[in-house]
């Protein structure tokens, strides 16, 4: 079949969910035995997130092939079990810099370049990429931002001209907000009503609006945003507040919204077979019907935005549903802990040490990694988490009291993180990131070996230190072994500590690989000691 292009806008707010209403109906689809892809466009003028602070944006996910991209890609992988790459995420940065490369090399011939038609064809080239590959069915392209911004208004006038170029195969779903005044005790329909006005005035009329709403719509209200917005009266989506964003599937498939967008894009619905979500409803039953806790801290320096340790939170999530345990995390900023209140940690059965970047926060989680050591809590460590339980060590076992990383402390005598030379050679800081999928071996006789069960596997970075190979011995000698090399470069992948119930620290992100369908085993092992440890 000829590749089908989904549109998904937002209005009147942000932050209503559009990433998750795109995960849906893209998980809805491919139940239907449809091949989809989901790509996020970022109107901000960043090349990449990869620079912005979390508190801004965020968690910055990273694909296979070493793109720093929206956290929305996170949640597309975590409901599709598909993995992305670097076409499924652009920003208005990206397509500038594009156009301009263009227009300094001569591509455009001496023309005036301009808004229309070069960044909207830029625009264009880009969504279109992905169905091009003849690999997709549906594509569905979420864009960023509320309609009505003028960040947006490129993005949007690509949508338009592409839903002129290509008729049916093309379809925009509207994600707006119903608010309820409680002085009133009454659903207001206007914020909606304006919000389409707004995409109609850039030359879009929506073929589906979703509702968000925290109350029920009636249909009598249903019918009023038909009638005001042009859309017909199944085309108008209630998505009410959901215990879990795992329910949203099945709430849009109970509002019918697939049917909706198979019939817009001219397919007929009674021929194609019905929804298949029988694994999704497994997971969705062991995760809404686990009655006993688990309780875990998570110790990080961004903990007060909760989008920034995204992955970690839902990668936790899927680990306990499969263990039958209801995940009960507490964040704590680690620029908190001091050796005089790290015994609150006594009250978790386990505790994961986040990634960052920066000294900021870090003597903290040396505070935390270090009474988790002694006390035989188990500990995961990722990223820098696992750079500080290296250094923990080396302050604490070793008696190095100076140990760090350069990062924190360019003068230390022991350096225990530190860059490679090749890294330290680099002027450009973001090139000498280690970025995307890289091979690790797992020593025989490992605890991780036998947690993945196999020989290599491949695993997502986000970093620029690494662990300094001239103290490995030593550390070995005292039992912290370096359990998983990278076998080209030789660097350290992964730190274990014997004689402890688990203690182990990634340099990669497995929060990433973490799916609904496939949870992550690393996450899982950790989960399951916590359930069993006495």
């Amino acid at each position: 079949m000829e590749t089908k292009y989904i549109f998904v806008t937002g209005g009147v707010s942000s932050s209503l969910g559009k990433g998750i209403i795109a995960a849906s109906l893209g998980k809805l689809l491919q139940s239907r035995g449809f091949r989809v892809t989901i790509q996020k466009l970022d109107p901000y003028i960043n090349v990449d997130p990869g620079t912005l602070n979390p508190y801004e944006h965020g968690e910055c996910y990273v694909t296979v092939d070493g793109h720093e991209a929206d956290l929305d890609l996170g949640h597309y992988e975590r409901f599709l079990n598909i993995e992305t790459h670097k076409t499924n995420n652009i920003t208005t940065g990206r397509i500038y810099q594009n156009v301009i490369e263009k227009e300094r090399r001569g591509d455009y011939l001496g023309k005036t370049v301009q808004i229309i038609p070069h960044i909207t064809d830029e625009i264009k080239e880009h969504i279109t990429s992905l169905g091009k590959t003849g690999q997709f069915d549906f594509v569905i392209t979420e864009i960023g931002g509320t309609v009505g911004d003028i960040e947006s208004l490129p993005f949007i006038e690509s949508m338009r001209q592409l839903r002129w170029e290509m008729g049916r195969n093309c379809c925009c779903i509207h994600l707006t907000y119903v608010p309820y005044l409680a002085a009133a005790k009454e659903l207001k329909t206007k914020p909606t009503q304006h919000s389409v006005k707004d995409l109609q005035q850039e030359g879009v009329q929506p073929d589906i609006i979703v509702l968000r709403t925290e109350h029920e719509i009636p249909t009598e209200m249903r019918r009023k945003v038909a009638l005001f917005c042009n859309v017909d009266e199944d085309a108008v989506i209630q998505s009410i507040d959901a215990s879990t964003i795992y329910r949203v599937p099945l709430n849009m498939l109970e509002e019918g919204l697939d049917r909706v967008v198979l019939r817009k894009t001219g397919l007929d619905v009674s021929s194609v077979p019905e929804a298949d979500l029988a694994s999704w409803n497994a997971f969705l039953k062991k995760l809404e019907g686990a009655q006993e806790e688990v309780k875990i801290a998570l110790v990080g320096k961004y903990v007060q935005l909760q989008d920034a340790y995204k992955s970690i939170r839902e990668a936790l999530s899927h680990a306990a549903a499969y263990n039958n345990r209801k995940l009960n995390l507490t964040s704590i900023l680690s620029d908190d802990i001091n050796a005089e209140n790290v015994q609150q940690l006594a009250d978790f059965q386990g505790i994961v040490i986040a990634p960052g970047f920066g000294n900021r926060g870090v003597e903290g989680k040396l505070q935390a990694i270090r009474f988790a050591r002694e006390n035989k809590i188990p500990c995961f460590g990722i990223c820098m988490g696992m750079q500080c339980m290296a250094i923990e060590f080396a302050r604490d076992v070793l008696g190095y009291a100076d140990a760090n990383s350069t990062e924190f402390d360019e003068h230390t005598t022991h350096n225990i993180i530190d860059l490679m030379e090749a890294q330290k050679r680099t002027i450009n800081k973001g090139g000498s990131m280690r970025l995307g999928a890289y091979p690790c071996q797992l020593k025989e006789g490992s605890r991780v070996r036998k947690i993945y069960a196999c020989e290599k596997i491949q695993e997502r970075h986000r970093h620029r230190y690494e662990l300094n190979h001239s103290y490995q011995q030593e550390m070995k000698e005292h039992g912290l072994i370096c359990s998983g090399i990278n076998p080209d470069s030789g660097l350290t992948e992964i730190i274990e500590l014997q004689d402890h119930p688990w203690f182990i620290g990634t340099q990669f992100h497995p929060e990433y690989s973490s799916t609904v369908l496939h949870p992550h085993p690393l996450f899982l092992s950790f989960m399951q000691t916590l359930v069993t440890k006495k």
